[in-house]
C-alpha cells in the first residue's frame, strides 16, 4: 500500500479538495454550499482567505485541512485556525488527523509566526471531541461561536 503524503493545495486542487470537504459536510449532516469554483477563487485567488493541506495515498485524497491566519490579543501572538478537518473514514484512528493539523501547524509558524492552534468541533462529533482531547485541545470556556449570514449580513455591511 501506498504511503500518505501530505502537501500544500494549489488551485489546480481545487475541485478535489472541495469533493474531500463535501464528504466531511455529509459526515456532519451538514449542507455543503461551496463549488469549486468557489473554493478556487477563496483559497486560491488574489487575496487567498484560507491555505489546505491535502493528504494523499497514490491518487486518492485521504484528508485534508483547511485553515487561516488568526490573531488573538488574549493569546497575544498569531495563530492558525483550522475551519475544516476531513479523514476518509477508513483512515481515522491512524493519526493522520495529527499529521495534518501538525503539518498546518508548522507552516502557520513558519509563514506567519503561528503560535496556537484553534477550532470548533461539532458537539455531536464525539468521536472527533475525544480526538482532539486526546491531542491535548481543551474547550474555551465562556466562549460561544456566532455566525451572522445571508440578509442579516447584507444588512450589517450596508448600514453605518
Amino acid at each position: 500500500m501506498a504511503p500518505v503524503t501530505i502537501r500544500r493545495a494549489k488551485a489546480a486542487d481545487a475541485a478535489r479538495l472541495n469533493r474531500a470537504l463535501a464528504r466531511l459536510s455529509a459526515h456532519l449532516g451538514d449542507k455543503h454550499n461551496a463549488t469549486d469554483e468557489a473554493v478556487a477563487r477563496a483559497g486560491f485567488g488574489p487575496s487567498p482567505s484560507f491555505i489546505a493541506l491535502l493528504a494523499e495515498r497514490g491518487e486518492d485524497v485521504v484528508g485534508a485541512a483547511m485553515f487561516s491566519r488568526v490573531f488573538s490579543t488574549v493569546m497575544g501572538a498569531p495563530g492558525v485556525l483550522v475551519s475544516d478537518l476531513w479523514i476518509e473514514e477508513t483512515m481515522r484512528g491512524d493519526g493522520l488527523g495529527r499529521r495534518l493539523l501538525a503539518a498546518a501547524g508548522k507552516l502557520a509558524a513558519e509563514e506567519w509566526g503561528a503560535a496556537y492552534l484553534k477550532l470548533s468541533v461539532s458537539n455531536s462529533n464525539a468521536d472527533a471531541r475525544a480526538a482532539y482531547a486526546r491531542l491535548g485541545f481543551t474547550p474555551i470556556l465562556g466562549e460561544t461561536p456566532m455566525i451572522l449570514g445571508g440578509a442579516l449580513f447584507e444588512t450589517l455591511k450596508g448600514g453605518s
